[in-house]
């Protein structure tokens, strides 16, 4: 009979043979489906890493021969295109023979001989006589000049006249525009002043006769009204509610299969191929080089150098300065630093012209500002009635008819049976255990009767023991 281990047993795929780590391998030809990561690593629970969507970026060639051929290429058929002869030129031969220079302008156009114009003006004859010519002109005789004795310039007398007096330092400037204080302007604005009248002022007017002074009543302060809720139901139907009514009915039922939760006593095992292949190594500390004391040669040393030796030292004066000495003269008097400038020009005390400021008229009124308005004053608070609502009630309407939840889903599904992997046993029903080889493989051998094995597998699968799942 066939053996076969857990691995050939298992029909749900989640059984395996444990195998060992540390077994050696055989060189033989049955392959092992199971790899050392996969028993290290298993998988838990129903969770499996999700299928990518994305297509395969697979490029699938054409093994056909490519038709290099467009519709250019059909349609525009290439000619043999020879290229054009070019045209030599002739070498230039003058003519021989006189030249022809007539034109049409000189055979129709002849040249005749003009003579000058003669003018018809008659020539301009001057009368010359010895005689003085005495006459007098209408112009002159009715615009006689009047004797107009000349006027005496008003411009006086500008000639320099050097004084015999002594300078007196002070100029025309001086003599002539004296210093006065700065005096402002005089306005010639009317005062913008009112005219007292001896009478007495008439203050009455039509509101003061007209209107009729009322006790003013207190200030009317509106109670905060408190909350109170309608005794009335809430109106919350809708349009909505109203047309589309729904069929009354009984909540779906989920024909979703339930979840049995594995549950499992084994300890998991928290190893992973990082923990695994990457082990915390024990790292020393960086050896720091330690620098050798310096240690100063014996005996003494030489400092000479091949410049110190072949160098001689001549001696040399140093040079002349050809410039002369430039010797400053200097005096004990004081320095005068007086000039014509700064006696008769003195600085002046100016001052600025003060700003001229208008007395106010209007006197700023004094006391506690009354913020009464016309509104506030004659404003008569009502009481304010809230509007009525039109809105229908939020009522769900309640039929007595039985709710209609059937879908294609609970039609067409059909439940199946969970059929029971015979893995999932330590010893699986029908199997007799043989072996286990040095990988971890257990084998079993079939029992000869199919009919045993049927049996066996039911009455373990009625027994109450509870069935372990490897996740």
């Amino acid at each position: 009979m066939k053996r076969k281990c857990i691995c050939d047993i298992c029909n749900c795929g989640r059984h395996r043979c444990t195998h060992q780590p540390t077994g050696l391998y055989e060189k033989s030809n049955q392959l092992c489906l199971l790899t050392e990561y996969n028993e290290k690593y298993p998988e838990y629970g129903r969770f499996c890493p999700p299928s990518s969507m994305k297509p395969k970026q697979d490029y699938q060639a054409d093994r056909g021969k490519m038709d290099g051929t467009t519709t250019f290429k059909a349609d525009y058929i290439p000619y043999e295109v020879s290229r054009r002869p070019g045209r030599l030129q002739e070498e230039y031969k003058p003519s021989s023979g006189h030249i022809d220079l007539g034109t049409t302008y000189k055979m129709d156009y002849n040249p005749y001989k003009v003579q000058a114009l003669a003018l018809a003006r008659p020539r301009e004859r001057t009368h010359v006589t010895g005689g003085k010519l005495d006459t007098l002109p209408t112009y002159k005789d009715d615009f006689r000049p009047w004797e107009i004795t000349k006027r005496e310039p008003a411009k006086p007398d500008l000639s320099y006249h050097p004084s015999s007096s002594k300078f007196a330092n002070s100029t025309t400037f001086q003599d002539d525009f004296a210093p006065k204080s700065l005096v402002p302007r005089e306005s010639f604005k009317p005062p913008n002043m009112t005219r007292l009248s001896d009478a007495p002022f008439d203050g009455l007017t039509s509101n003061r006769i007209s209107y009729i002074a009322h006790p003013l009543e207190s200030k009317f302060v509106k109670p905060k009204e408190e909350y109170k809720p309608s005794s009335q139901a809430f109106e919350d139907l809708t349009i909505h509610k109203r047309d589309f009514k729904g069929l009354p009915g009984e909540i779906s039922k989920s024909c979703k299969p339930d979840f049995s939760r594995v549950v499992t006593d084994a300890r998991f095992n928290s190893s992973t191929e990082f923990r695994d292949r990457f082990q915390q190594w024990p790292v020393s500390l960086p050896q720091v080089h330690k620098a050798a004391e310096y240690v100063s040669p014996d005996g003494h040393m030489d400092l000479s150098t091949t410049s110190h030796c072949d160098y001689v030292k001549h001696k040399i004066q140093p040079f002349v300065p050809i410039r002369p000495i430039s010797r400053g003269r200097r005096s004990a008097a004081p320095f005068q630093g007086s000039t014509t400038m700064k006696e008769d020009f003195k600085t002046w005390e100016v001052r600025k012209q003060e700003m001229i400021k208008k007395q106010e008229e209007m006197t700023k009124p004094s006391g506690k500002f009354d913020s009464l308005t016309t509104f506030k004053a004659h404003f008569t608070p009502h009481d304010i009635h809230p509007s009525m609502s039109c809105k229908p009630l939020n009522v769900a309407l309640r039929s007595s008819a039985p709710f209609d939840d059937g879908t294609m889903y609970r039609t067409e599904f059909t439940p199946k049976r969970a059929h029971v992997c015979p893995a999932s046993f330590d010893s699986p029903p029908g199997y007799v255990f043989e072996e286990a080889d040095h990988r971890g493989h257990r084998y079993f051998r079939m029992l000869s009767s199919p009919a045993g094995n049927s049996i066996a597998l039911a009455d373990k699968m009625q027994a109450p023991k509870e069935v372990a799942v490897v996740s």
